[in-house]
């Protein structure tokens, strides 16, 4: 596949996004980044997000400002603690018995449609989104129903599409493990040093190490058979 189509990219500078960035562009879409800073905790992740969109590649980034403090109701978004400390093993879909107070209410909904706003103004109907349904911590809007049920709406809601022009949403990690994801990227060459995935990181970027996502990320490593290199990255930094 060698196209130059723009595509927008919903790019938190996480290690799942950083994937599907480069994922994008190496099917040939020109990639346009799309950050929030929408109030969360981990603002560090803005700074691996610019890393990572200079280090892919991008024809533009874009970060916008959406205050979700104003509304709470999430541990990312309100002074509530961040869950630490749960088994591995319980991180998967059948075991989510109740969805954790790291989930951000309507999160992926506000960042597709403002996806799907910069995307018609581009003229350009590839929209690419790094959920995944298999080593995740339980979201709702994670599921691949949810991704067809937006794409739907996305074809009902905009002129672009009305005028023939189809809204695809890409959800190209949704159907890996963490490990898979890793070796995707590996392969494509992402730079998993700069990436951030802690919901509560400290204030210099080091991972907790105790979150889901910290969890979920040494799983993922492990089972590739190689080390964290953000964490070799803070580890070099204390010798």
């Amino acid at each position: 596949m060698n196209n130059t189509k723009p595509a927008v990219v919903l790019l938190s500078g996480g290690l799942d996004s950083a994937t599907t960035l480069a994922m994008a562009k190496a099917a040939g879409f020109t990639p346009y980044a799309l950050s929030f800073r929408y109030g969360q905790r981990h603002i560090v992740e803005l700074t691996a997000a610019q890393q990572v969109a200079a280090t892919v590649g991008v024809a533009q980034h874009i970060t916008l400002d959406i205050d979700l403090r104003q509304f709470g109701g999430s541990a990312l978004t309100a002074d509530l603690p961040v869950p630490k400390g749960r088994e591995a093993a319980l991180l998967q879909p059948n075991n989510a018995v109740a969805i954790p107070l790291t989930y951000v209410p309507a999160r992926n909904t506000i960042f597709l449609s403002f996806a799907l706003a910069w995307a018609e103004v581009l003229e350009c109907g590839d929209i690419f989104i790094g959920v995944n349904a298999l080593d995740y911590s339980g979201y709702p809007d994670c599921r691949p129903d949810y991704i067809a049920a937006f794409e739907h709406m996305a074809n009902l809601a905009t002129a672009a599409a009305v005028n023939g022009r189809a809204v695809r949403i890409h959800a190209p990690l949704i159907a890996l493990t963490k490990a898979q994801i890793i070796a995707a990227g590996r392969a494509l060459g992402v730079d998993y040093a700069h990436t951030s995935s802690c919901y509560d990181p400290a204030a210099d970027g080091r991972p907790c190490q105790k979150c889901d996502a910290c969890i979920l990320r040494a799983r993922g490593f492990a089972e590739v058979g190689c080390a964290d290199p953000l964490l070799a990255r803070f580890n070099s930094v204390n010798t």
